[in-house]
Protein backbone atom coordinates (compact mmCIF):
# COMPACT_ATOMS: atom_id res chain seq x y z
CA UNK A 1 0.00 0.00 0.00
CA UNK A 2 1.55 3.51 -0.99
CA UNK A 3 1.75 6.25 1.80
CA UNK A 4 -0.21 9.06 1.94
CA UNK A 5 2.41 10.69 3.42
CA UNK A 6 6.00 9.85 2.71
CA UNK A 7 9.03 11.80 4.81
CA UNK A 8 12.43 11.80 3.35
CA UNK A 9 16.18 13.01 5.78
CA UNK A 10 13.58 16.37 6.49
CA UNK A 11 15.13 19.15 8.64
CA UNK A 12 13.28 22.23 9.39
CA UNK A 13 14.95 25.15 11.66
CA UNK A 14 13.41 27.27 14.05
CA UNK A 15 14.12 31.02 13.34
CA UNK A 16 15.90 31.86 16.57
CA UNK A 17 18.17 29.14 15.69
CA UNK A 18 17.79 27.06 18.56
CA UNK A 19 15.57 24.20 17.80
CA UNK A 20 15.87 21.99 14.53
CA UNK A 21 13.23 19.17 13.81
CA UNK A 22 14.83 16.10 12.10
CA UNK A 23 12.97 13.23 10.66
CA UNK A 24 15.24 10.75 8.51
CA UNK A 25 12.54 8.63 7.01
CA UNK A 26 8.78 8.13 8.10
CA UNK A 27 5.76 6.20 5.69
CA UNK A 28 2.57 7.13 7.38
CA UNK A 29 -0.16 4.97 5.73
CA UNK A 30 -3.39 6.28 4.65
CA UNK A 31 -6.56 5.65 6.32
CA UNK A 32 -5.23 4.89 9.61
CA UNK A 33 -5.08 6.88 13.15
CA UNK A 34 -1.00 7.64 14.02
CA UNK A 35 -0.44 9.35 17.31
CA UNK A 36 2.37 11.95 17.71
CA UNK A 37 3.31 11.79 21.06
CA UNK A 38 5.83 13.66 22.87
CA UNK A 39 6.82 16.16 25.56
CA UNK A 40 6.03 19.59 25.23
CA UNK A 41 8.99 21.75 22.99
CA UNK A 42 9.47 18.12 21.30
CA UNK A 43 8.15 19.23 17.79
CA UNK A 44 4.90 18.31 17.73
CA UNK A 45 3.08 21.11 16.56
CA UNK A 46 5.49 22.19 13.52
CA UNK A 47 5.79 18.74 12.52
CA UNK A 48 2.07 18.65 12.07
CA UNK A 49 2.37 22.37 9.98
CA UNK A 50 4.99 21.04 7.69
CA UNK A 51 2.99 17.79 7.46
CA UNK A 52 -0.12 20.04 6.73
CA UNK A 53 2.36 21.92 3.76
CA UNK A 54 2.28 24.93 5.69
CA UNK A 55 5.76 25.29 6.41
CA UNK A 56 8.45 24.35 3.50
CA UNK A 57 10.93 22.32 5.23
CA UNK A 58 14.87 24.06 5.15
CA UNK A 59 16.07 20.39 3.62
CA UNK A 60 14.85 16.70 2.71
CA UNK A 61 10.92 16.18 1.35
CA UNK A 62 7.70 15.41 1.58
CA UNK A 63 5.81 13.31 -0.63
CA UNK A 64 2.05 13.42 -0.81
CA UNK A 65 0.42 10.06 -2.49
CA UNK A 66 3.76 9.45 -4.02
CA UNK A 67 4.04 13.08 -5.41
CA UNK A 68 7.02 15.12 -4.29
CA UNK A 69 5.75 18.69 -2.88
CA UNK A 70 8.81 20.40 -4.24
CA UNK A 71 6.95 23.72 -4.98
CA UNK A 72 4.80 26.48 -3.64
CA UNK A 73 2.32 26.22 -6.20
CA UNK A 74 2.43 22.33 -5.63
CA UNK A 75 1.88 22.84 -1.95
CA UNK A 76 -1.30 25.00 -2.44
CA UNK A 77 -2.71 22.95 -4.94
CA UNK A 78 -1.98 19.30 -2.55
CA UNK A 79 -3.07 21.82 0.76
CA UNK A 80 -6.93 21.33 -0.38
CA UNK A 81 -6.93 18.01 0.43
CA UNK A 82 -5.26 18.46 3.98
CA UNK A 83 -6.50 20.01 6.95
CA UNK A 84 -5.21 21.41 10.33
CA UNK A 85 -7.25 21.42 13.44
CA UNK A 86 -5.13 24.02 15.77
CA UNK A 87 -4.83 23.40 19.68
CA UNK A 88 -7.04 26.13 20.44
CA UNK A 89 -9.45 26.41 17.55
CA UNK A 90 -11.16 29.69 16.43
CA UNK A 91 -14.93 29.98 15.42
CA UNK A 92 -16.16 33.34 13.89
CA UNK A 93 -18.86 35.11 15.96
CA UNK A 94 -21.57 33.70 14.06
CA UNK A 95 -23.87 30.66 13.90
CA UNK A 96 -22.40 27.26 13.76
CA UNK A 97 -23.77 26.59 9.73
CA UNK A 98 -22.36 29.77 8.97
CA UNK A 99 -18.79 28.20 10.66
CA UNK A 100 -19.24 25.14 8.54
CA UNK A 101 -20.05 27.17 4.83
CA UNK A 102 -17.62 29.32 4.84
CA UNK A 103 -14.93 26.80 3.92
CA UNK A 104 -16.98 25.54 1.73
CA UNK A 105 -18.08 29.21 -0.15
CA UNK A 106 -13.81 29.42 -0.69
CA UNK A 107 -14.46 25.81 -2.74
CA UNK A 108 -17.86 27.10 -4.27
CA UNK A 109 -20.02 24.56 -3.02
CA UNK A 110 -23.28 26.34 -1.94
CA UNK A 111 -27.06 25.74 -2.01
CA UNK A 112 -28.22 22.01 -1.48
CA UNK A 113 -24.95 20.51 -2.13
CA UNK A 114 -23.41 23.13 0.92
CA UNK A 115 -26.63 22.27 3.12
CA UNK A 116 -26.50 18.49 2.48
CA UNK A 117 -22.42 18.22 3.49
CA UNK A 118 -22.87 20.74 6.87
CA UNK A 119 -25.58 18.24 7.80
CA UNK A 120 -22.97 15.27 7.20
CA UNK A 121 -20.37 17.04 8.95
CA UNK A 122 -22.67 17.64 11.92
CA UNK A 123 -23.98 14.31 12.52
CA UNK A 124 -21.04 12.96 12.47
CA UNK A 125 -19.91 14.69 15.17
CA UNK A 126 -22.69 13.88 17.45
CA UNK A 127 -24.24 17.91 16.60
CA UNK A 128 -27.26 17.22 14.32
CA UNK A 129 -29.58 20.10 15.05
CA UNK A 130 -26.66 22.73 15.70
CA UNK A 131 -26.73 24.81 12.64
CA UNK A 132 -28.64 27.56 14.01
CA UNK A 133 -26.87 27.77 17.37
CA UNK A 134 -24.52 30.84 18.06
CA UNK A 135 -21.01 29.92 18.20
CA UNK A 136 -20.27 31.94 21.25
CA UNK A 137 -23.16 30.40 23.26
CA UNK A 138 -21.50 26.64 22.57
CA UNK A 139 -19.68 24.40 25.22
CA UNK A 140 -15.97 23.59 24.77
CA UNK A 141 -16.69 20.32 24.24
CA UNK A 142 -19.24 21.17 21.74
CA UNK A 143 -16.51 24.11 20.25
CA UNK A 144 -14.37 21.65 19.78
CA UNK A 145 -16.41 19.14 17.73
CA UNK A 146 -17.68 22.10 15.36
CA UNK A 147 -13.63 22.73 14.86
CA UNK A 148 -13.57 18.92 13.61
CA UNK A 149 -16.87 19.37 11.84
CA UNK A 150 -15.78 22.34 9.98
CA UNK A 151 -12.58 20.44 9.07
CA UNK A 152 -14.37 17.46 7.94
CA UNK A 153 -17.24 19.30 5.87
CA UNK A 154 -14.05 20.04 3.46
CA UNK A 155 -13.50 16.14 3.02
CA UNK A 156 -9.78 16.03 3.40
CA UNK A 157 -7.98 13.04 2.75
CA UNK A 158 -5.20 13.63 5.71
CA UNK A 159 -6.65 15.77 8.99
CA UNK A 160 -3.82 16.71 11.62
CA UNK A 161 -4.98 17.50 15.16
CA UNK A 162 -3.35 19.19 17.84
CA UNK A 163 -3.87 18.20 20.58
CA UNK A 164 -7.67 18.23 20.01
CA UNK A 165 -8.74 16.67 23.42
CA UNK A 166 -6.70 19.05 25.89
CA UNK A 167 -9.04 19.99 27.94
CA UNK A 168 -12.31 18.27 27.59
CA UNK A 169 -14.47 17.11 30.67
CA UNK A 170 -14.87 13.54 30.98
CA UNK A 171 -18.67 13.69 29.44
CA UNK A 172 -17.42 15.15 26.42
CA UNK A 173 -13.95 12.86 25.83
CA UNK A 174 -15.56 9.34 24.71
CA UNK A 175 -18.13 10.76 22.08
CA UNK A 176 -14.76 13.02 20.92
CA UNK A 177 -12.80 9.95 20.74
CA UNK A 178 -15.30 7.90 18.84
CA UNK A 179 -16.28 10.28 16.21
CA UNK A 180 -11.91 10.34 15.69
CA UNK A 181 -12.15 6.47 15.94
CA UNK A 182 -14.47 5.90 13.45
CA UNK A 183 -12.72 8.69 10.66
CA UNK A 184 -10.65 6.08 8.80
CA UNK A 185 -13.84 3.95 8.15
CA UNK A 186 -14.52 7.01 5.97
CA UNK A 187 -11.52 7.09 4.12
CA UNK A 188 -9.84 9.91 6.32
CA UNK A 189 -5.74 9.30 7.66
CA UNK A 190 -5.65 11.09 10.95
CA UNK A 191 -2.96 12.59 12.26
CA UNK A 192 -2.94 13.68 16.32
CA UNK A 193 -0.63 15.56 18.42
CA UNK A 194 -1.31 14.30 21.63
CA UNK A 195 -0.01 14.04 25.55
CA UNK A 196 -2.42 11.38 26.61
CA UNK A 197 -0.73 8.07 26.71
CA UNK A 198 -4.06 6.99 27.14
CA UNK A 199 -5.80 7.93 24.72
CA UNK A 200 -2.60 6.34 22.28
CA UNK A 201 -4.41 3.37 23.98
CA UNK A 202 -7.90 4.05 23.00
CA UNK A 203 -7.42 4.73 19.61
CA UNK A 204 -5.51 2.13 18.84
CA UNK A 205 -3.27 4.05 16.26
CA UNK A 206 0.33 3.77 15.31
CA UNK A 207 2.32 5.86 18.37
CA UNK A 208 5.52 7.81 16.89
CA UNK A 209 7.30 9.08 19.27
CA UNK A 210 9.24 12.86 18.74
CA UNK A 211 11.61 13.87 21.45
CA UNK A 212 13.57 17.22 21.38
CA UNK A 213 12.69 17.35 17.35
CA UNK A 214 13.72 13.73 16.67
CA UNK A 215 11.86 10.78 15.71
CA UNK A 216 12.62 8.48 19.02
CA UNK A 217 11.93 4.47 17.77
CA UNK A 218 8.42 4.76 15.55
CA UNK A 219 6.43 2.32 17.80
CA UNK A 220 4.98 -1.16 15.33
CA UNK A 221 1.36 -1.16 15.27
CA UNK A 222 0.00 -3.87 17.77
CA UNK A 223 -1.19 -6.76 16.92
CA UNK A 224 -4.72 -6.28 17.28
CA UNK A 225 -3.66 -3.01 14.67
CA UNK A 226 -1.80 -5.31 12.28
CA UNK A 227 -4.30 -8.24 12.27
CA UNK A 228 -6.86 -5.40 11.43
CA UNK A 229 -4.77 -4.14 8.63
CA UNK A 230 -4.03 -7.75 7.48
CA UNK A 231 -7.82 -8.28 7.08
CA UNK A 232 -8.38 -5.20 4.69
Amino acid sequence: MEPILSIQNLEHHRGDGGFTLSIGRLDLLPERIHLLAGPNGAGKSTFLQLLALLLPPDRGEILFAGTAVNSAARRRKLRRQITLVEQSPFLFDTTVYENLAFGLRLRDVRGDLQRRRIDKALQAVGLEGFGSRKANALSGGETRRVALARALVLKPRVLLLDEPTAGLDSDSLPLFESCLAALPEAGVTVIIATHDTGQCRRLRGRILHLESGRLVSPEPPSPELRRMESSK
